[in-house]
């Protein structure tokens, strides 16, 4: 079995005198496909840029083959000392790499390259990270919410991407349908520590349920030793003194063991403050339309929605779904026809892009909204210590100015203030971006319950399907059809996904570019038969290629010694260098072998 790629033992961090990894271990072999899985909060983001070598650990071993290749997508890219986008990307490619991958990715995710820094969104300046990490093709990609800010055409084609790359995967992600169906084995950081299953995400949930259920068996059973020893303690003291003495002791580590124990961090608690019940129908739309100029938005579109509908909006970005939805919720008026809002409405929504949160406000200022330490939650007052402990937020947190929030935990504070307000209609605008999978499960069983009406724009397929009654689909060129049931039973009805719009066409594919511009393959002479030299190559490379990969097994053996820099350096640094030497010669072997064999189909 081969050695595996990168290796994290030990791993120790501590932030701000609070342990985050107090142990963890971590290995990526050649081609796996490993999802990484937490709280938020949990190390799950720092490990992964300990594994990128980002960030130094207070203790513990991090190896990583020499001549190998890593790529890291961070949550917060930093394009500032850029000119232009293609720049950022192309930066990031080294000798060897196909120079206009980066061109084809900035395309596919809806880029030119020419763009600059500083007029990107922050969704644009994470489409143009991950064109940079995915152009090198490199042997293992860690990935870091790489469907953020994506669209379902974008995230539909990234995951038939990378399952088409042979890296190495390590993927975080809120995205369960993603995870499900790129992860071949699990890794769950949970209390500073990693467990393995060499399953993927679909059975992670039981299996976490079931660590949970033997943890509190071990806790009952632990706890009932400790009965006995003391129970020893009081009445049995009659025995030996040595032996007394080392039951003393024994006792003693069983209560250490007890008290330091740190069980399963709690859920939140999720409750909408329900208003007073609307009026049976809440919204009635006949032929309504929007445009932009000669762009149509909406094209007579009609609907009723109806008290305790739940509907979902999906569409490529820019498709116009923020547009409908305000004209549904009577925010925006149509060009044509008529929108009727029902009776007793009271609205509340979560915005996307959490700008109502005001970054220098603190948490409990956030979730009060100013007004002292008291939260009305319909009618009754909570002191705000209490209703932040209900989203999981501890006490310390409480004068916490908003803008230094992780990205989880300033998307609870935003759903702790919505639910908050009394409303019969919820109006939510990605309310996944963020959320780990113990608040996302807990969300889904709050809509599912909410007796109000709930309008949902979102690009996770597995929450449409567990909440959605309908969803309404772009069709592209302003219309809008509405289909029964969740995204998976939109796609059976319809019998195909949701498309790029018109006029986003990808960039053309990788090989028509690199064979066009290559200067050894000439697309006038490509019919003329292969030279007797180039006839020679294509048959003898394979051979030389098989003793490359040869030679540098032998070599990666003698690397494989944990001791060996230890013991001897200079060997160490002389192997390091022939692996990178042949490595680059087998590479580009490989890839004149590759313009060879296109020569020959094609002649």
């Amino acid at each position: 079995m081969a050695p595996p790629l990168l290796t994290l033992r030990d791993v120790h961090l501590t932030f701000g005198g609070t342990p985050l990894l107090t142990g963890t271990d971590l290995s990526v072999s050649e081609g796996e496909r490993l999802c990484l899985v937490g709280r938020n909060g949990s190390g799950k983001s720092t490990l992964l840029k300990i594994a990128a070598g980002q960030v130094e650990m207070d203790k513990g071993e991090r190896f990583f083959q020499p001549g190998r290749t890593i790529r890291y997508l961070p949550q917060d890219p930093d394009l500032s000392s850029y000119a232009s986008v293609l720049d950022y990307v192309n930066e990031g490619l080294t000798e060897g790499d196909d120079p206009y991958r980066g061109a084809y990715l900035l395309g596919v995710l809806g880029l030119s390259g020419q763009e600059t820094p500083q007029s990107l969104s922050g969704g644009e300046a994470r489409r143009a990270a991950l064109a940079r990490t995915l152009a090198p093709e490199p042997d293992i990609l860690l990935l870091d919410e790489p469907t953020n800010h994506l669209d379902l055409p974008a995230i539909e084609w990234l995951e038939e991407e990378l399952k088409s790359l042979k890296s190495a995967l390590v993927l975080i992600s809120h995205d369960r349908r993603f995870l499900e169906n790129l992860s071949r084995a699990t890794v769950w950081i949970d209390r500073g520590i990693a467990r393995r299953m060499e399953k993927g995400f679909s059975h992670f949930e039981a299996w976490r349920d079931e660590v949970f259920e033997q943890e509190e068996i071990d806790q009952q059973k632990l706890a009932q030793k400790i009965k006995r020893e003391e129970h020893w303690m009081t009445y049995g003291v009659t025995a030996r003194r040595k032996r007394n003495m080392r039951r003393v002791r024994e006792l003693a580590d069983l209560r250490k063991q007890k008290r330091e124990h740190r069980g399963p961090q709690g859920t939140a608690k999720l409750s909408a403050t329900e208003a007073e019940v609307s009026g049976k129908l809440v919204v009635e739309a006949k032929g309504i339309s929007k445009a932009y100029g000669d762009r149509r938005i909406v094209q007579d579109f009609s609907t009723r929605i109806q008290r305790g509908d739940r509907i979902g909006f999906v569409g490529p970005n820019g498709a116009g779904k923020t547009t409908l939805l305000k004209m549904l919720t009577g925010e925006l008026a149509p060009d044509s026809g008529t929108t009727r809002l029902g009776t007793n409405l009271e609205m509340v929504t979560l915005d996307q892009k959490r700008e109502k949160l005001d970054l220098g406000d603190t948490l409990a200022s956030v979730l009060t909204g100013g007004r002292g330490d008291m939260v009305v939650i319909g009618d009754e007052t909570k002191h705000v210590m209490s209703y932040m402990k209900d989203f999981l937020f501890s006490p310390e947190q409480a004068r916490t100015p908003v803008g230094v929030l992780s990205g989880g935990e300033r998307a609870r504070a935003m759903l702790a203030r919505a639910l908050a307000n009394k409303s019969n209609m919820m109006v939510l605008d990605e309310p996944t971006n963020d959320l780990d999978l113990e608040t996302l499960d807990l969300l889904q069983e709050l809509l599912a319950d909410y007796p109000g009406t709930a309008l949902i724009v979102s690009h996770d397929r597995d929450f449409l399907d567990r909440i959605a009654t309908s969803v309404i689909v772009s069709e592209d060129d302003g219309v809008w059809r509405e289909y029964a049931g969740g995204y998976t039973d939109m796609l059976a009805q319809r019998g195909e996904g949701v498309k790029a719009r018109k006029g986003e066409k990808p960039a053309p594919a990788k090989k028509e570019k690199s064979s066009s511009s290559n200067g050894s393959v000439q697309k006038p002479q490509s019919k003329s038969k292969l030279s007797f030299t180039q006839q020679h190559l294509l048959k003898t490379l394979p051979d030389t290629i098989e003793q490359l990969e040869a030679k540098l097994e032998k070599l990666q053996v003698e690397m494989n010694d944990p001791q060996l820099y230890v013991k001897n350096p200079d060997k160490f640094a002389k192997l390091s260098q022939q692996i990178t030497d042949l490595t680059a010669e087998k590479d580009a072997a490989e890839e004149q072998w590759l313009e060879l064999e296109l020569l020959s189909e094609e002649s």
